[in-house]
């Protein structure tokens, strides 16, 4: 097994133990892959969630550029829900997890047909 595939082995064991959903892994491997190089830099893997400036990063860089969505309130409303989804006291909030629930939450899963 890669190093990918250990990494989204873990990613769905978040998604299972943590947010409480059944991951549809196809679409989790897409997501992971869609992250590229960030998944393997201890920095960059994880969502600061509690950093007003990372959330902006999420919403400018993955929510509008990546998944085509207008710019709104609702677009900051769902990364809060998907936040507390995850656990607000679950330090490291994996950024493959938390693009895989917004991308579910948003239904835009065609993005990564």
């Amino acid at each position: 097994m890669g190093k990918r595939d250990e990494w989204i082995a873990k990613y769905a064991e978040d998604l299972k133990g943590k947010c409480g959903m059944e991951p549809d892994m196809d679409l989790l491997t897409k997501v992971t892959i869609g992250c590229g190089p960030a998944i393997y830099n201890a920095d960059a893997q994880t969502v600061a969630a509690s950093q007003d400036s990372e959330l902006e990063t999420v919403k400018n860089n993955f929510l509008i550029k990546k998944l085509g969505l207008s710019d709104g309130p609702e677009l900051m409303e769902a990364l809060h829900k998907v936040i507390e989804i995850y656990g607000k006291s679950e330090r490291n909030k994996y950024r493959a997890v938390v693009y895989y629930m917004l991308t579910k939450h948003f239904g835009k899963e065609a993005v990564y047909s």
